[in-house]
Protein backbone atom coordinates (compact mmCIF):
# COMPACT_ATOMS: atom_id res chain seq x y z
CA UNK A 1 0.00 0.00 0.00
CA UNK A 2 2.96 2.37 1.08
CA UNK A 3 4.12 2.11 -2.75
CA UNK A 4 1.03 2.97 -3.93
CA UNK A 5 0.20 5.76 -2.35
CA UNK A 6 4.03 6.84 -3.69
CA UNK A 7 2.80 5.77 -6.92
CA UNK A 8 0.00 7.84 -6.75
CA UNK A 9 1.95 11.30 -4.84
CA UNK A 10 4.41 10.98 -7.65
CA UNK A 11 1.82 11.02 -10.89
CA UNK A 12 -0.05 14.58 -9.70
CA UNK A 13 3.23 15.89 -8.99
CA UNK A 14 3.61 15.23 -13.01
CA UNK A 15 0.72 17.41 -13.40
CA UNK A 16 1.61 21.02 -12.17
CA UNK A 17 -0.17 23.73 -14.22
CA UNK A 18 2.86 24.52 -17.50
CA UNK A 19 1.29 27.55 -17.91
CA UNK A 20 0.98 28.56 -14.65
CA UNK A 21 0.54 32.53 -14.94
CA UNK A 22 -2.14 32.27 -18.14
CA UNK A 23 -5.43 33.98 -17.27
CA UNK A 24 -8.69 32.29 -17.26
CA UNK A 25 -9.48 34.43 -20.73
CA UNK A 26 -5.81 32.83 -22.25
CA UNK A 27 -7.02 29.58 -22.21
CA UNK A 28 -7.48 27.54 -24.86
CA UNK A 29 -11.17 26.98 -25.32
CA UNK A 30 -12.86 22.94 -25.79
CA UNK A 31 -16.41 22.40 -27.36
CA UNK A 32 -17.44 19.43 -24.98
CA UNK A 33 -20.31 17.25 -26.32
CA UNK A 34 -21.58 14.54 -24.91
CA UNK A 35 -22.84 12.21 -27.75
CA UNK A 36 -25.09 9.41 -25.37
CA UNK A 37 -24.83 5.73 -27.10
CA UNK A 38 -23.92 5.66 -29.97
CA UNK A 39 -22.20 3.11 -32.63
CA UNK A 40 -18.50 2.76 -32.83
CA UNK A 41 -18.24 3.95 -36.19
CA UNK A 42 -21.19 6.66 -36.12
CA UNK A 43 -18.45 7.91 -33.66
CA UNK A 44 -15.56 7.07 -35.40
CA UNK A 45 -16.46 8.94 -38.41
CA UNK A 46 -17.64 11.73 -36.14
CA UNK A 47 -14.44 12.56 -34.76
CA UNK A 48 -12.28 11.76 -37.64
CA UNK A 49 -14.22 14.35 -39.29
CA UNK A 50 -13.35 16.85 -36.48
CA UNK A 51 -9.82 15.57 -36.47
CA UNK A 52 -9.89 16.49 -40.54
CA UNK A 53 -11.00 19.75 -39.21
CA UNK A 54 -8.36 20.62 -37.02
CA UNK A 55 -5.60 19.66 -39.02
CA UNK A 56 -6.79 21.74 -41.90
CA UNK A 57 -7.66 24.70 -39.95
CA UNK A 58 -3.79 24.43 -38.31
CA UNK A 59 -2.60 24.29 -42.23
CA UNK A 60 -4.76 27.25 -43.30
CA UNK A 61 -3.33 29.04 -40.22
CA UNK A 62 0.09 28.88 -41.04
CA UNK A 63 -0.56 29.77 -44.65
CA UNK A 64 -1.99 33.19 -43.24
CA UNK A 65 0.57 33.75 -40.52
CA UNK A 66 3.31 33.09 -43.24
CA UNK A 67 1.32 36.45 -45.33
CA UNK A 68 0.99 38.41 -42.15
CA UNK A 69 -2.75 37.83 -41.46
CA UNK A 70 -4.23 36.75 -38.16
CA UNK A 71 -4.62 33.22 -38.02
CA UNK A 72 -8.29 32.12 -36.69
CA UNK A 73 -8.76 29.89 -33.49
CA UNK A 74 -8.66 26.84 -33.11
CA UNK A 75 -10.97 24.64 -31.97
CA UNK A 76 -10.64 21.35 -29.65
CA UNK A 77 -13.16 19.03 -28.91
CA UNK A 78 -14.20 16.69 -25.94
CA UNK A 79 -16.30 14.05 -26.82
CA UNK A 80 -17.94 11.64 -24.11
CA UNK A 81 -20.17 8.23 -25.46
CA UNK A 82 -21.53 5.21 -25.17
CA UNK A 83 -20.86 2.53 -27.74
CA UNK A 84 -23.31 -0.71 -27.82
CA UNK A 85 -20.72 -3.59 -27.39
CA UNK A 86 -18.26 -3.82 -29.69
CA UNK A 87 -14.59 -4.86 -29.98
CA UNK A 88 -11.63 -2.92 -31.58
CA UNK A 89 -8.15 -3.91 -32.20
CA UNK A 90 -5.31 -1.38 -32.57
CA UNK A 91 -2.75 -1.42 -35.28
CA UNK A 92 -0.27 -2.69 -33.33
CA UNK A 93 -2.88 -5.76 -32.13
CA UNK A 94 -2.84 -9.44 -32.90
CA UNK A 95 -5.94 -10.87 -33.60
CA UNK A 96 -5.21 -13.91 -31.61
CA UNK A 97 -6.26 -12.21 -29.06
CA UNK A 98 -9.92 -12.24 -29.65
CA UNK A 99 -11.04 -15.33 -28.79
CA UNK A 100 -14.64 -15.34 -31.03
CA UNK A 101 -14.99 -16.16 -34.70
CA UNK A 102 -17.30 -14.09 -36.87
CA UNK A 103 -20.18 -16.60 -36.11
CA UNK A 104 -19.64 -15.83 -32.18
CA UNK A 105 -19.66 -12.31 -32.41
CA UNK A 106 -22.49 -12.38 -34.23
CA UNK A 107 -24.68 -14.61 -31.49
CA UNK A 108 -23.08 -12.18 -28.76
CA UNK A 109 -24.28 -9.11 -30.86
CA UNK A 110 -20.54 -7.90 -31.04
CA UNK A 111 -19.40 -5.65 -33.44
CA UNK A 112 -15.91 -5.68 -34.12
CA UNK A 113 -13.58 -2.90 -36.07
CA UNK A 114 -10.06 -2.67 -36.68
CA UNK A 115 -8.71 0.71 -36.26
CA UNK A 116 -5.88 3.48 -36.18
CA UNK A 117 -5.29 4.04 -32.47
CA UNK A 118 -2.43 2.63 -30.83
CA UNK A 119 -2.66 -0.54 -28.61
CA UNK A 120 -3.89 -4.00 -28.81
CA UNK A 121 -7.56 -5.07 -28.21
CA UNK A 122 -10.42 -3.79 -25.97
CA UNK A 123 -13.98 -4.04 -25.38
CA UNK A 124 -16.54 -0.77 -25.31
CA UNK A 125 -19.99 -1.32 -23.97
CA UNK A 126 -22.82 0.17 -21.99
CA UNK A 127 -21.93 1.28 -18.67
CA UNK A 128 -18.14 2.88 -19.92
CA UNK A 129 -17.38 6.10 -20.72
CA UNK A 130 -15.60 6.35 -23.65
CA UNK A 131 -13.31 9.57 -24.32
CA UNK A 132 -12.45 11.02 -27.40
CA UNK A 133 -10.41 14.51 -26.73
CA UNK A 134 -9.54 15.50 -29.95
CA UNK A 135 -6.84 18.35 -29.33
CA UNK A 136 -4.64 20.50 -31.18
CA UNK A 137 -1.07 19.52 -28.79
CA UNK A 138 0.32 22.78 -30.84
CA UNK A 139 -1.59 24.65 -28.65
CA UNK A 140 -0.65 22.84 -25.38
CA UNK A 141 2.62 20.92 -25.49
CA UNK A 142 4.09 18.79 -27.76
CA UNK A 143 4.58 15.36 -25.80
CA UNK A 144 2.90 12.38 -26.24
CA UNK A 145 4.06 10.66 -23.57
CA UNK A 146 3.11 13.78 -21.39
CA UNK A 147 -0.10 13.64 -23.15
CA UNK A 148 -1.19 10.26 -22.25
CA UNK A 149 -0.25 10.48 -18.58
CA UNK A 150 -2.81 13.21 -18.83
CA UNK A 151 -5.34 11.13 -19.90
CA UNK A 152 -4.21 8.69 -17.08
CA UNK A 153 -4.45 11.80 -14.49
CA UNK A 154 -7.77 13.08 -15.44
CA UNK A 155 -9.27 8.90 -14.16
CA UNK A 156 -6.60 8.97 -11.36
CA UNK A 157 -8.53 11.77 -9.65
CA UNK A 158 -11.81 11.03 -10.68
CA UNK A 159 -11.60 7.68 -9.15
CA UNK A 160 -9.58 9.48 -5.96
CA UNK A 161 -13.53 11.31 -5.69
CA UNK A 162 -14.46 8.29 -4.44
CA UNK A 163 -12.03 6.47 -2.12
CA UNK A 164 -9.84 4.36 -4.97
CA UNK A 165 -5.98 5.34 -5.68
CA UNK A 166 -5.33 4.54 -8.86
CA UNK A 167 -1.22 4.14 -10.26
CA UNK A 168 0.64 3.79 -13.49
CA UNK A 169 2.14 0.16 -14.49
CA UNK A 170 5.14 1.25 -16.15
CA UNK A 171 4.94 -1.60 -18.88
CA UNK A 172 1.06 -0.71 -19.74
CA UNK A 173 -0.91 2.70 -20.46
CA UNK A 174 -3.44 3.16 -18.70
CA UNK A 175 -5.21 3.07 -15.23
CA UNK A 176 -4.88 0.17 -12.65
CA UNK A 177 -5.74 -0.40 -8.67
CA UNK A 178 -3.23 -2.56 -7.00
CA UNK A 179 -3.41 -6.07 -5.87
CA UNK A 180 -5.45 -6.25 -3.21
CA UNK A 181 -7.58 -9.08 -1.02
CA UNK A 182 -6.90 -12.26 -2.88
CA UNK A 183 -6.99 -10.16 -5.76
CA UNK A 184 -4.61 -9.09 -9.10
CA UNK A 185 -3.72 -5.73 -10.32
CA UNK A 186 -6.87 -4.17 -11.71
CA UNK A 187 -6.75 -2.33 -14.95
CA UNK A 188 -10.02 0.30 -14.91
CA UNK A 189 -9.33 2.47 -17.88
CA UNK A 190 -7.60 1.65 -21.35
CA UNK A 191 -5.84 4.13 -23.38
CA UNK A 192 -5.43 4.13 -27.31
CA UNK A 193 -4.17 6.87 -28.82
CA UNK A 194 -3.67 8.23 -32.37
CA UNK A 195 -1.95 11.63 -33.25
CA UNK A 196 -1.74 13.54 -36.60
CA UNK A 197 0.24 16.87 -36.97
CA UNK A 198 -0.14 16.84 -33.25
CA UNK A 199 -3.98 17.03 -33.39
CA UNK A 200 -5.20 14.10 -30.87
CA UNK A 201 -7.80 11.20 -32.01
CA UNK A 202 -9.23 7.97 -30.44
CA UNK A 203 -8.80 8.29 -26.42
CA UNK A 204 -9.99 6.26 -23.50
CA UNK A 205 -12.66 3.77 -22.16
CA UNK A 206 -13.21 4.16 -18.69
CA UNK A 207 -15.45 1.41 -16.78
CA UNK A 208 -17.79 2.39 -14.60
CA UNK A 209 -20.98 0.21 -14.70
CA UNK A 210 -19.48 -1.57 -17.58
CA UNK A 211 -20.41 -5.86 -18.20
CA UNK A 212 -16.70 -7.12 -17.41
CA UNK A 213 -17.98 -10.75 -18.41
CA UNK A 214 -17.67 -9.48 -22.78
CA UNK A 215 -13.79 -8.76 -21.65
CA UNK A 216 -13.36 -13.09 -21.24
CA UNK A 217 -13.96 -13.01 -25.19
CA UNK A 218 -10.77 -10.96 -25.99
CA UNK A 219 -7.23 -10.82 -24.21
CA UNK A 220 -7.68 -7.29 -23.26
CA UNK A 221 -4.39 -5.23 -24.78
CA UNK A 222 -3.10 -8.61 -25.42
CA UNK A 223 -2.38 -8.46 -21.63
CA UNK A 224 -2.22 -12.60 -20.59
CA UNK A 225 -0.73 -12.45 -17.10
CA UNK A 226 -2.34 -14.16 -14.39
CA UNK A 227 -1.49 -11.16 -12.17
CA UNK A 228 -3.49 -8.84 -13.78
CA UNK A 229 -7.32 -8.06 -14.21
CA UNK A 230 -10.07 -6.02 -15.65
CA UNK A 231 -12.35 -3.71 -13.24
CA UNK A 232 -14.71 -1.17 -12.96
CA UNK A 233 -16.07 1.43 -10.79
CA UNK A 234 -19.03 -0.46 -9.84
CA UNK A 235 -17.16 -3.50 -9.12
CA UNK A 236 -14.94 -1.72 -6.63
CA UNK A 237 -17.43 0.33 -4.39
CA UNK A 238 -19.96 -2.76 -4.73
CA UNK A 239 -22.97 -1.02 -6.13
CA UNK A 240 -23.88 0.72 -9.30
CA UNK A 241 -23.05 4.24 -9.56
CA UNK A 242 -24.19 7.34 -11.04
CA UNK A 243 -22.71 7.13 -14.69
CA UNK A 244 -23.53 10.92 -14.99
CA UNK A 245 -22.04 12.38 -11.76
CA UNK A 246 -18.87 10.20 -12.99
CA UNK A 247 -18.75 11.93 -16.05
CA UNK A 248 -18.99 15.55 -14.59
CA UNK A 249 -16.17 14.72 -12.32
CA UNK A 250 -14.05 13.79 -15.44
CA UNK A 251 -14.82 16.51 -17.10
CA UNK A 252 -13.80 18.61 -14.16
CA UNK A 253 -10.31 16.95 -13.73
CA UNK A 254 -9.81 17.15 -17.75
CA UNK A 255 -10.05 20.82 -17.48
CA UNK A 256 -7.93 21.46 -14.36
CA UNK A 257 -5.28 19.30 -15.90
CA UNK A 258 -4.87 20.59 -19.44
CA UNK A 259 -5.99 23.60 -18.21
CA UNK A 260 -8.63 24.20 -20.55
CA UNK A 261 -12.27 26.09 -20.40
CA UNK A 262 -15.58 25.00 -21.82
CA UNK A 263 -16.86 26.96 -24.80
CA UNK A 264 -20.48 25.94 -24.00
Amino acid sequence: MENLRKSTRSAFRLFQPYQSNVRVDQMEKVIFQDLGRVPYQEAWSYQTRIHEDLKARKLENRRRQAEGAQAEVQSHHLLFCEHPPVYTLGKSGSMDHLLLNEEGLENGGFEFFRINRGGDITYHGPGQIVGYPIFDLDCFFTDVHRYVRGLEEAVIRTIADYGLEGLRIKEYTGVWLEASNGRPQRKICAIGVHLSRWVTLHGFAFNVNTRLADFGNIIPCGISAQEKAVTSLAMELGQSVNIEEVKNRLKGHFAQIFEFVYAN
